[in-house]
């Protein structure tokens, strides 16, 4: 059975979601941004939501994360990490940070964007993004090459009267990170609503900030918590709530959701608080949720018996 297009009828998630892993280490409780290394293999990379210290988590297929061979007597991985006498591997500090609220999580080449872009209650004055040069998987310490401060050009007090200026997806097309809002009716942080608006970074002041540029909006998708674009540039996969919105690459200009989406339904019981996703290859999606679960999503369309050729 193919995947689901737009016209069709949607088929059940148990069809092409596969759970492939569990990220089990003790210090990543709270999942929220996930990105394939596109230089070293076997490794993505990892961050907690909010309330966790600047840092991020390099994993392999299966969820456990990679500690350095000649530390492994020195700290402990794992479920069972809390209750062993060694530290828990604390994945790589990120130096000259905070982390107020991140995310999401992109890449290009050997560079990575941290989206420190959380903002619920729609009050945040310090939003912006990181860019930090890749590190390799073992080790302890990196800092940003620079912070980029960013503002939404349309919100015109703080907090918002009107609470679209919350963040959770974040994806970079060739060197330019673009933010896809969530939003929330009747300034309730528990009220989420349809739609959401795409802006885009055209500056990169690091001691200014910077007002993003707002290129495209959509009514009716369900709030995105994550996005990615395809390792060709062709395809943007959008995660929200039930599921996967996959847009192909506009004709003209960068108006990704004025075309045509392809819907992938996801089980919200099965995929539960899914907050992260980015590409294995050109027909795979990861994707994974605050609950530890990964999974893997087959995007390959197989013929159909009664297909045309």
């Amino acid at each position: 059975m193919g995947l689901p297009r737009p016209g069709d009828a949607q088929s059940p998630d148990s069809t092409v979601l596969n759970r492939t892993g569990r990220v089990a280490h003790t210090l990543i409780d709270e999942t929220s941004g996930i990105v394939r290394s596109r230089w070293q293999e076997n490794v993505w990379w990892v961050h907690n939501d909010s309330g966790d210290a600047p840092r991020i988590f390099a994993i392999d297929s299966t969820g456990a994360v990679h500690v350095a061979p000649w530390h492994a007597g020195d700290y402990a991985a794992g479920a069972d990490a809390d209750g062993s006498s060694a530290p828990a591997w604390p994945g790589v500090q990120i130096g000259a940070a905070a982390h107020i609220d991140y995310e999401d999580i992109a890449v290009e080449d050997r560079t990575l964007y941290l989206g420190d872009i959380g903002n619920n209650g729609n009050a945040r004055r310090d939003l912006g993004i990181y860019v930090i040069r890749e590190p390799f998987r073992y080790d302890r310490r990196t800092r940003p090459v620079r912070h980029l401060p960013i503002r939404y050009p349309d919100q015109e007090t703080v907090p918002a009267q009107e609470w679209h200026f919350d963040a959770e997806a974040l994806f970079v097309d060739d060197g330019t990170p673009y933010v896809l809002t969530k939003h929330r009716e009747g300034q309730q942080i528990g009220s989420l609503e349809p739609g959401t608006k795409l802006y885009r970074l055209d500056t990169k002041q690091t001691h200014q900030v910077n007002t993003l540029t707002l290129v495209d909006r959509h009514a009716t998708i369900p709030p995105p918590t994550a996005a990615a674009l395809s390792p060709s540039g062709d395809r943007l996969a959008v995660l929200c709530s039930g599921g996967v919105w996959l847009y192909p690459r506009p004709e003209e200009n960068d108006q990704w959701l004025s075309s045509e989406p392809r819907r992938i339904r996801l089980s919200a019981e099965r995929t539960q608080q899914a907050e992260a996703v980015t590409w294995d290859d050109p027909h795979t999606l990861r994707i994974a949720n605050e609950q530890r679960n990964v999974w893997t999503l087959l995007l390959k369309t197989r013929a159909r018996s009664n297909s045309r050729r």
